[in-house]
């Protein structure tokens, strides 16, 4: 079964941040609750000093004596009382919003990061090979981390200066209605200039974070490519290849950071202009006799608050919108329908024989180059079948098709009467134990990397499958043992240790149906003569696909298919192909017995030809 919730993401990037707030909403809601609450507070901090300005300017005119008078600090209780509630408020609302921001923040980044990963393993292998894996993994840190900081935005940056200017102009509408009018004007000229402007800088903004890409990726290219620099003398021209990358990006950084630039002019004037006609307005109604000394400080005092909190605002916009493109892009990439999914409740897969069989099978990578177009095949349970062909030829195609890494255009494949897509994919390929041509191993210790064939397994079966895989000997003499890490890939050890390691694996997992891809390739002659050994006792009592490009490696099995452009165009065992002499023995000709074909058209060698051919294929494989 698919993991929870990986078939529930949205597509569209408003609708993907929405499903995530969903899941949190009593949080979220909390956290804006208490935003409204430290935003309300401190813009009412203006309100309370009024209040306290205007009790002192009366206390004075009826004849207040000085600070030891006692009515001053009467009349001044409620007035204090409220101003320092205010304050306290801004420190309890704001915190608060802070500790539900430390519980929700990583809970929220863990949950987007969890079904995005969940989403991304179901996508077929198609996928993969199109998109890179460190830009996938890259795709979902972004994508986890620009959800959160769209969430944050709008409930730290955009909604605490909704709350701010609509008390603002509830407080000027209250002393005057042009000071209000005058505000609400500018509030409205102000954001949409800097959205607009915010806007436009989003080319300049996403073509300066390209050219940063491009010096990164130039610059990984190279480092990854530091030996051939060395070996061909190349050090000054990687220099100077670079140097290029770099005048693009400096030139790209100076178009942005003009722009910005431009827009913080626009900023410091508007926040001026509003501090100057607001300042200018109030003289007038205060002179007028309009308002009070302290409605005056009050005016004054909030166009300080929102000229401070609304100098970022265009800022703000830019970091909205490049943080909704990484979600944007995040989505885009990674939430595609799936190529490869399970039938809804599919059941498992149970092997009872092992018997494959493959019906009228169409298949192609693209549409108009089919790879195979009608192939039907039966292997019987048990049976060790060899697959040869040139490159090409579909070998590999038939065994990720039986993995179901990909999904057939038309046709079937059965294993013990069971259609393979109708069970599940794990079951699936829980059943098979794959060793393949390039082994796939992880950045972990040697012994985690062969328990991957059965979590379960206890230490001394993991070492009992390494000696049957001769692994053990060169694992107890790396520094750490089975403790030892491989590297990124298993970079730290030779292809043919990342090959035993995988067979050694393969042979812990120790499933019904055994799939092999040049298992052998990378192995010394020595080494591969034992390991031979060991897959001989592995086969047993198991069906078996192998492909092998080495053909002595197939003599001994039980079956030879031999493909040509998505054909079987033979079958049989070893000897009977080479009496044949047909393509197969062809094949072994140009491989072992020196002789090629006289013909291309016909692939048939003469009668002397073939009598050579099999006399030496029976003294090689005896």
């Amino acid at each position: 079964m698919p993991p929870p919730n990986a078939r529930a993401l949205p597509a569209r990037p408003f609708a993907f941040i929405a499903h995530f707030v969903r899941l949190y909403w009593p949080a979220v809601l909390g956290v804006a609750l208490l935003e409204s609450g430290q935003s309300t507070c401190a813009i009412l901090l203006p309100f309370a000093i009024r209040r306290i300005i205007e009790t002192v300017e009366g206390l004075r005119l009826d004849g207040l004596s000085g600070s030891e008078d006692p009515r001053l600090w009467t009349e001044l209780g409620d007035p204090l009382l409220l101003f320092a509630a205010l304050n306290l408020g801004v420190i309890i609302f704001s915190r608060g919003s802070g500790a539900v921001l430390v519980m929700l923040g990583p809970a929220l980044r863990r949950r987007i990061r969890r079904s995005l990963f969940a989403w991304l393993q179901i996508h077929s292998q198609r996928y993969f090979l199109g998109n890179f894996a460190g830009s996938l993994a890259n795709r979902i840190a972004e994508t986890s981390m620009s959800t959160a900081q769209v969430l944050w935005t709008i409930m730290f940056d955009f909604w605490p200066l909704v709350i701010s200017f609509g008390v603002s102009l509830y407080l000027l509408d209250g002393v005057s209605r042009d000071l209000a009018l005058l505000l609400g004007v500018w509030v409205a000229v102000y954001v949409t200039v800097s959205f607009l402007l915010a806007r436009r800088c989003r080319r300049y903004a996403r073509d300066y974070a390209a050219a940063r890409s491009l010096v990164s990726g130039k610059i990984v290219d190279s480092v990854t490519n530091i030996t051939n620099a060395k070996l061909f003398a190349r050090q000054v021209h990687e220099r100077e290849y670079l140097e290029r990358y770099l005048d693009i990006e400096v030139s790209k950084a100076r178009r942005t950071f003009w722009f910005m630039e431009g827009i913080r002019w626009f900023q410091f004037i508007a926040a001026a202009a509003l501090m100057v006609g607001l300042v200018y307005s109030a003289i007038g109604v205060w002179a007028a006799g309009g308002m009070s000394l302290g409605a005056f400080a009050m005016s004054a005092s909030l166009g300080l608050l929102l000229i401070e909190q609304a100098r970022g605002l265009s800022r703000k916009f830019l970091d909205f919108f490049e943080y909704l493109g990484n979600v944007t892009d995040g989505v885009a990439t990674i939430v595609q329908p799936h190529e490869v999914v399970d039938v809804p409740d599919a059941p498992s897969l149970r092997v009872r024989a092992g018997e494959i069989r493959i019906e009228n099978l169409r298949f192609g990578y693209l549409p108009a180059r089919p790879v195979f177009d009608g192939l039907n095949l039966t292997i019987p349970p048990g049976q060790k079948v060899g697959l040869v062909g040139f490159s090409g030829s579909g070998k590999s195609s038939l065994l990720n098709l039986v993995l179901r890494l990909f999904e057939p255009q038309g046709g079937r494949i059965l294993i013990d009467g069971q259609d393979i897509s109708q069970v599940s994919q794990e079951s699936l390929r829980a059943a098979i134990a794959m060793i393949p041509q390039e082994p796939m191993l992880f950045h972990r210790t040697l012994l985690e990397n062969v328990r991957y064939g059965r979590l379960e397994a206890s230490d001394e079966e993991v070492m009992a499958a390494a000696r049957m895989a001769h692994a053990h000997e060169f694992i107890l003499q790396a520094e750490d043992g089975y403790a030892a890490l491989v590297g990124e890939r298993g970079v730290k050890l030779s292809g043919g240790q990342r090959q035993r390691i995988a067979l050694a694996r393969a042979i812990l997992k120790d499933a019904p149906l055994l799939l092999l891809d040049e298992a052998t390739s990378a192995l010394d002659s020595v080494t591969e003569r034992y390991i031979q050994e060991c897959l001989q006792q592995l086969m047993q009592d198991k069906t078996v696909m192998v492909i092998a490009h080495r053909l002595s490696t197939l003599a001994h099995l039980d079956r030879i298919l031999v493909f040509h452009e998505g054909r079987i165009i033979e079958d049989g065992s070893h000897e009977t192909l080479l009496a044949r002499g047909g393509h197969y023995a062809r094949m072994w000709a140009m491989q072992a017995g020196g002789f090629l074909p006289e013909t291309e058209q016909t692939g048939q060698l003469d009668p002397d030809q073939a009598g050579h051919i099999s006399k030496l294929a029976q003294t090689e494989v005896s």
